[in-house]
């Protein structure tokens, strides 16, 4: 799966990129997040993407926010 997953580094805090939450955590209703798509570092990102920023593995959920997928190891 990993082969064929971009990477995209670490996002730049001047370009647009969509919150990034833990696997875990709470994502509150009170925060208004509805895009439709993920964008990180200025390039958007449909629903279901999948990215490596370093050895994290973000996935592209409802609302248009990242979701940490856990880390990959080099390969």
């Amino acid at each position: 799966m990993t082969a064929h997953v971009p990477q995209v580094g670490a996002p730049d805090p001047e370009l647009n990129t969509s919150p990034i939450f833990d696997e875990y955590e709470e994502i509150s209703e009170d925060q208004e997040l509805e895009t439709g798509a993920c964008y990180f570092n200025n390039v958007v990102y449909p629903m279901g993407q999948y990215l490596r920023s370093g050895s994290e593995l973000l996935h592209c959920e409802e609302r248009g926010v990242w979701v940490r997928r856990g880390e990959l190891r080099p390969q």
